[in-house]
């Protein structure tokens, strides 16, 4: 195969101009609304999940942090469709895009951090310096639950960029050796593409999986500020 292997993860363009927008508004156009009384079986399937996932998410949250609803279910369900869509051939996955992830990340993380100061401004600067501490360690304490700060909307990036690119480059490789193996070995080719199959099944376990852990972590952030 003459293909780069990172060349799917590359961002596509049209005439020269990029069209990741355009892309990334497109998991929008798959979610249905519908003003009717009677509804369809998909419309009704599609609010029973959201309604299941949002109230398991607002358990613990107080009346601040239910606020969120609305950003959590839209940011759950646009991570949850574009990982889905990114699993079609000839497709491109904008959440393999660490540059994305963070965009997504940081503002979100910002967003609790800002909560936590102004609502919980005691508990919030007592999680950098622990009850006990001596006082030959609190310089060190204080920037070490800094730094821990700091690199959560970077560990929430990493990790959704990490197990998405990590899926995708595993079909790619696996793709490739099963049509190789064809023409040499039909029976290992066959073994491989039953792999090739059970990958894909499972990738598309890890692509709702990811979008969950992704929310989930956001929710939590916001719970310990909020």
């Amino acid at each position: 195969m003459n293909e780069n292997l990172f060349s799917s993860f590359a961002a596509p363009t049209m005439m020269g101009l990029p069209i990741v927008i355009i892309i990334i508004m497109i998991p929008s156009m798959l979610i249905f609304s519908s003003k009717r009384i009677s509804t369809n079986r998909l419309i009704t399937l599609q609010q029973w999940l959201i309604k299941m996932i949002l109230k398991q998410m607002m358990l613990i949250h107080t009346p601040k942090g239910r606020t969120w609803s609305l950003m959590l279910i839209s940011l759950i369900m646009f991570i949850g469709s574009t990982n889905l869509l990114g699993l079609l051939p000839h497709t491109f996955t904008p959440t393999t895009q660490l540059s994305m992830n963070l965009a997504m990340a940081i503002p979100l993380w910002t967003g609790t951090v800002i909560l936590g100061f102004r609502y919980k401004t005691k508990s919030s600067l007592a999680h950098f310096l622990p009850q006990g501490t001596p006082m030959a360690l609190i310089p060190m304490l204080i920037i070490i639950e800094t730094i821990s700060l700091l690199i959560q909307p970077m560990a929430l990036a990493v990790r959704l960029t990490a197990n998405i690119t990590a899926g995708h480059l595993l079909i790619h490789l696996i793709g490739g050796a099963t049509m190789v193996l064809t023409s040499i070995n039909l029976p290992v080719a066959t073994i491989t593409f039953i792999i090739l199959t059970m990958l894909t099944i499972l990738e598309f376990a890890v692509a709702l999986i990811q979008a969950y852990v992704f929310t989930l972590l956001v929710s939590l952030y916001l719970h310990d500020n909020t």
